[in-house]
């Protein structure tokens, strides 16, 4: 009974939390994250060698220290539904970034419509970390569709999933790693190594959350004009072209819902990569920058909406449970 008592709040939690962010966006003070990532920072300066093993002792701590709290948390607030609901909401809005994402694909997508391309190539760092000194307007275009396609997953709707899965516990411990995955997951001299645990761990709790993004974007395609059959169909042909296992589910299935071509050469610093192409359609625009900004917030309150059913369906499968005594 007191498990049931703590998932009707979390339930009533995600929903405030998917609110506040859809009213506010990221929090603009004191934002979670940002404390995580110094506390991660300082953490790395201790732990740091040039090898996999210290690699996944720091991740281990980093990801082990935010979720033993979480679940302190969890335990003090099983029996104070007011106090677990705004420990929900607060973890959930803190976790989420759709609001946030997709206006900065909206103030993209305005800059290239005014054809300010050096506005629009300053606008590029909030939303990828492509370097963007060379970049026209179409590769301008393609790389934001990208990342609000790959982001729609890992700041959206794994937040969610794991919310639903695991509670505050799962939120925290998913928005860690991915934090993780951003600060030494990357390909890089000095995060060859080290960074492989956390880049690997991103990739185990992505692999539900980014096919469950493919799938809504299917669904939500008609809301931009688009063609389930053909964003499925699209989705199942290129899903699997791309370097990485989840980050391709989400960009093709967006191309195939916008009707667009994304993949194509990416320069990141020194190191350039040629990704394969996924869709068929033609190169995008600022309109579909637009659409795909459409889309973030379409498949956000889709997720949304699924995580507080699945929450309540966990709240009534217990009460249904015989108790033993």
């Amino acid at each position: 009974m007191k498990t049931l008592a703590a998932t009707r709040p979390d339930a009533i939690g995600i929903a405030l939390g998917a609110v506040l962010d859809a009213l506010f966006g990221d929090p603009r003070r004191w934002h979670p994250v940002a404390g995580f990532g110094r506390f991660a920072g300082a953490l790395e300066r201790r732990l740091y060698a040039d090898n996999r093993t210290s690699g996944a002792k720091f991740t281990a701590v980093a990801v082990g220290a935010p979720v033993l709290a979480a679940l302190a948390a969890t335990r003090l607030t099983r029996d104070r539904p007011i106090a677990r609901t705004v420990l929900m909401a607060a973890a959930t809005w803190s976790a989420l970034g759709g609001t946030s994402l997709a206006r900065e694909g909206r103030v993209m997508a305005a800059r290239l419509s005014a054809g300010d391309l050096s506005a629009a190539r300053a606008q590029l760092p909030n939303l990828c970390g492509r370097d963007p000194s060379a970049l026209e307007p179409p590769e301008l275009a393609r790389a934001t569709v990208e990342s609000l396609a790959e982001n729609t997953s890992d700041a959206v709707v794994a937040p969610l999933f794991w919310a639903a899965v695991a509670g505050v516990p799962g939120i925290i411990g998913y928005r860690a790693v991915n934090t993780l995955d951003a600060m030494v997951g990357h390909r890089s001299n000095r995060y060859a190594r080290f960074g492989t645990a956390s880049a690997r761990l991103d990739d185990a709790t992505n692999l539900i959350p980014s096919r469950l993004t493919a799938a809504l974007t299917v669904a939500a395609a008609p809301l931009v004009g688009g063609r389930p059959s053909e964003a499925f169909r699209i989705w199942r042909r290129d899903g699997s072209h791309h370097p990485s296992p989840n980050s391709g589910q989400c960009e093709s299935a967006a191309a195939g819902a916008l009707g667009v071509r994304l993949g194509g050469r990416n320069v990141y610093g020194t190191r350039v990569e040629q990704r394969p192409h996924l869709g068929d359609g033609r190169p995008p625009t600022p309109a579909d920058v637009r659409r795909a900004a459409t889309l973030t917030t379409a498949v956000g309150a889709a997720a949304a909406a699924l995580a507080v059913a699945a929450r309540l369906a966990t709240t009534r499968r217990r009460r249904r449970k015989p108790t033993h005594r």
